[in-house]
C-alpha cells in the first residue's frame, strides 16, 4: 500500500512538471518572450541591461503602428535581435529635413511632421528621402546619433518582427508599461 501511494505521488509530480514545462513553452513561443536590451541605440528610453517583455500575439491580429517599439530579427542576420521604434509604415514617403521627419501618406498628403516627444530636447534626425513598399516599415533607434537602423540598412520587412515591447521589468526602479506616443 505504501509503495502504491509513493508511486502515485511520483506520478503526480511528473504530471505537474510536464504541464508546467508545456505551459512555459506555449507562453514563450506564442504569447510573450523576455528580451534583454544590449547597447545604447534606444537611450534614454531603454538602456543596456533593461529586461523587457515582448508581446508576440498582437501583430497576428492587427498591423504595426507608428511609434510602437518592437523587437525584430536583423534582416541580414536572423540570429541577431534589434529593438527600435516604428517611424514609417507601408506605402508612406518619409522626408528628413532640418532634423525633423515628415511623413506623407493618404491621410496626410501635405505631410505630417512627427512630434517626437520621446526624444530628448535638441536631438536631430538625419536621413534621406525614403519610400516604403507594401509590408515594409522604417525603424529608428531613439538615440539617433548612435543607432544602427533603417537609415543604414534600409526598410524592415514586417515578417522580421518578433513582437511589440509591452513592459520593462528591470531595473525595478524603472518598471514601466510601454505605450506608443500619439502623433
Amino acid at each position: 500500500m505504501a509503495m502504491k501511494s509513493f508511486l502515485y505521488s511520483v506520478w503526480e509530480t511528473i504530471e505537474v512538471g510536464v504541464v508546467a514545462v508545456l505551459a512555459v513553452f506555449l507562453i514563450r513561443s506564442y504569447l510573450i518572450q523576455p528580451f534583454l536590451v544590449s547597447g545604447a541605440s534606444m537611450e534614454p528610453n531603454f538602456s543596456s541591461g533593461d529586461y523587457l517583455l515582448i508581446d508576440e500575439l498582437t501583430y497576428r491580429f492587427r498591423e504595426p503602428e507608428r511609434g510602437e517599439v518592437i523587437v525584430f530579427h536583423y534582416p541580414y542576420d536572423e540570429t541577431t535581435y534589434y529593438i527600435k521604434r516604428i517611424i514609417g509604415l507601408s506605402g508612406e514617403r518619409l522626408i528628413f529635413k532640418d532634423g525633423k521627419i515628415t511623413v506623407f501618406n493618404s491621410r496626410n498628403p501635405n505631410g505630417l511632421t512627427l512630434p517626437e516627444g520621446y526624444l530628448p530636447a535638441g536631438f536631430m534626425t538625419s536621413g534621406k528621402e525614403v519610400v516604403l513598399r507594401d509590408n515594409e516599415l522604417f525603424v529608428l533607434g531613439d538615440n539617433r546619433n548612435y543607432s544602427f537602423d533603417s537609415r543604414s540598412w534600409g526598410s524592415l520587412s514586417k515578417k522580421e518582427i518578433v513582437g511589440l515591447v509591452r513592459l520593462r521589468l528591470w531595473p525595478f526602479t524603472k518598471v514601466l508599461a510601454v505605450e506608443k506616443p500619439i502623433y
